[in-house]
């Protein structure tokens, strides 16, 4: 078999074959294999709920692909809400000749991903749609997580709070625009597509006091810091030149006219945390991998209330606007 027929999605012996002989392959677990029509699971705890929907083109880019996003994603969505992701259902919209290699590429690349986090999938749907009803695959998730970290929110950034990034922003989005548009440009560029868990876990394990946490995809840091000033009812000033951002992003954006502080991310994390607590916050980011290039960026403040307000290095000081209009279409 090389392409994806309708009839794998028609609820037949073509159907059963592709999910025992490729899903199970890669996703097998006890609680799956009973192939019921609901996932019936026993939890205990306070629980973090959240969907997603994945249709980033191309679905193979460097840094990962679309099967890889789709856990990161879901993993991560839970984890900034101090959850520990348990379980996730996961459905597939794929198009009517799409190259069962590429396929089970993608389904490889969930089930390493996974791994990472101990996350499983437990239910699941295939549709298989007619050529040109849909743009090669689409994925849809759902994730469930026992929060072990409870009142994270938006809603509690106060005066003095400092705001930290756990790496260089922008990455995801330049990447996906430059294998997009063909563009060449000089140094990898490459998504930070990762699950955080493992790293928020460390934040929690070390016994810090977290505010609020957000992962900036779509509209990036810009979208989350605006968020949280108008949330918060507090003001937020951030130092431009302490933003950590990659020299080959910020040639591709100064090229293109991009802001690379609006375009999305997939393996970073927005943090707030008391003032007195920044250091210990950054020792610890900085010990896990996926933290080495932490950075504080800034605080809160009880000026400019819901507003985000960028210092340049010359001390001079302006609104940071929310993102508006398109700005990188399926990016996830």
């Amino acid at each position: 078999m090389k392409h994806i027929l309708l009839s794998h999605g028609g609820g037949g012996e073509e159907t059963q074959k592709l999910i025992k002989d490729l899903f199970f392959k890669y996703f097998s677990n006890p609680i799956l294999e009973k192939m019921e029509d609901a996932a019936v699971l026993s939890i205990n705890s306070k629980l973090a709920f959240t969907t997603d929907s994945f249709t980033v083109s191309p679905i193979f880019f460097r840094g990962g692909d679309i099967g890889k996003l789709s856990i990161a994603g879901t993993v991560n969505d839970l984890a900034v809400m101090g959850a520990k992701p348990l379980y996730m259902s996961c459905s597939f919209i794929i198009e009517e000749g799409f190259l069962f290699d590429d396929l089970e590429r993608i389904v490889k690349s969930m089930s390493e991903e996974m791994k990472k986090t101990g996350v499983k999938i437990v239910t699941g749907d295939t549709k298989v749609v007619p050529r040109g009803s849909a743009d090669k695959i689409f994925i849809n998730t759902t994730g469930i997580g026992e929060v072990i970290y409870p009142g994270i929110s938006a809603h509690n950034i106060q005066e003095g709070d400092s705001i930290i990034v756990s790496g260089t922003v922008g990455d995801h989005g330049a990447c996906i625009m430059a294998q997009r548009e063909g563009i060449d440009m000089e140094g990898d560029i490459s998504s930070d597509c990762a699950s955080l868990w493992p790293l928020i876990e460390d934040l929690i394990n070390g016994g810090l006091t977290i505010k609020a946490m957000r992962d900036p995809t779509r509209g990036g840091l810009s979208a989350v810091l605006n968020e949280w000033a108008e949330q918060s009812d507090i003001g937020i000033e951030i130092d431009e030149e302490k933003i950590p951002v990659k020299e080959e992003v910020q040639g591709m954006c100064e090229f293109l006219g991009l802001d690379p502080l609006s375009l999305a991310n997939e393996g970073k994390l927005i943090l707030a945390v008391p003032k007195e607590e920044e250091d210990k916050a950054l020792e610890i980011l900085k010990s896990n991998p996926l933290g080495k290039n932490a950075q504080i960026i800034g605080k809160a403040v009880s000026e400019y209330t819901g507003k985000v307000i960028l210092k340049s290095p010359y001390g001079s000081k302006r609104i940071f606007e929310p993102p508006a209009g398109e700005l990188l279409p399926r990016i996830c």
